[in-house]
């Protein structure tokens, strides 16, 4: 099977050609694919596929690293239009992207860098699978003997974003494992920690579900910018540097998309028998 090693400020993905090669693949292979030490190593698997709506272009599949198939991946798909370009698939600079949750519209920017339209945050606590949730701006979450106070924001996927001082000291290892499985959430959650830099300007740590903390998390750092402008505490645009990068994020307010701009990179190509 022919792959290429992807990364999208520092979120790396192992990515598919589905379309010129008949794939399917267990949830025994995907892990072995993600595997640091046995695989190829990655956080997610980003599968690409041929449409199966008229207007679309392509259909995108992601998988995280404990094998499970996933609504949605901001740094993802912007790797996934580099792919589809640098092998031929096609030679839009915009293309519609079918997901597992409905379509998005990436743009290849001509310095490189790739725009989503990530579509209009939700907040709706059925269609985030929050129980008991408020769709409040803020909202508290008991975790363990500590009361957290909360955004449920849905990227097309589930976060919880908490406003934290310092990131570099936030409890990440311990507490975004416990909010990722936290009984409320029906389905796992992503768990983001983001520290106020300034009202353009935040730092970002995302415990993602199923793959544990990245080094960068598209959709968490577009749930992070609509929490903290909803909070009063950001303007758009807004500046999120994570552990891999910076990527810039953009909203305009209720029922607007979100914009992710940043990079998305390619490591290397190769072939592996599965």
């Amino acid at each position: 099977m022919k792959f290429s090693k992807m990364h999208g400020a520092g979120n790396d993905f192992v990515v598919i050609d589905g379309v010129r090669q008949d794939i399917a693949l267990s949830p025994e292979q995907l892990r072995l694919l993600a595997d640091r030490n046995f695989g190829v190593g990655c956080d997610q698997i980003l599968l690409v596929e041929k449409a199966h709506s008229k207007e679309a272009d392509f259909r995108y599949r992601i998988f995280n690293a404990d094998g499970g198939e996933v609504e949605q991946c901001g740094n993802g798909a912007r790797c996934f239009v580099r792919f589809v370009h640098e092998q031929k698939l096609t030679s839009k600079r915009e293309i519609i992207v079918e997901t597992k949750n409905g379509l998005i519209v990436p743009r290849l920017e001509n310095d490189g860098r790739v725009t989503v339209n990530m579509g209009a945050p939700v907040f709706d606590p059925e269609r985030i699978a929050f129980t008991d949730g408020t769709g409040a701006i803020s909202e508290p979450l008991q975790v363990g003997t500590t009361t957290l106070q909360i955004s449920a924001v849905s990227m097309g996927n589930p976060h919880a974003v908490q406003v934290v001082d310092d990131v570099e000291t936030a409890d990440v290892a311990t507490l975004g494992p416990l909010i990722e499985r936290h009984p409320r959430f029906t389905k796992r959650v992503n768990a983001g920690f983001m520290q106020i830099v300034d009202a353009h300007s935040i730092k970002l740590r995302v415990y993602e579900r199923g793959s544990g903390e990245t080094l960068a998390c598209g959709t968490g750092a577009c749930a992070a910018v609509v929490a903290g402008i909803r909070r009063g505490l950001l303007q758009s645009p807004v500046h999120v540097a994570t552990r891999g990068g910076a990527l810039s994020i953009a909203w305009e307010g209720e029922q607007t998309p979100v914009l992710l701009t940043g990079p998305a990179i390619t490591v290397f190509t190769g072939e592996i028998a599965i």
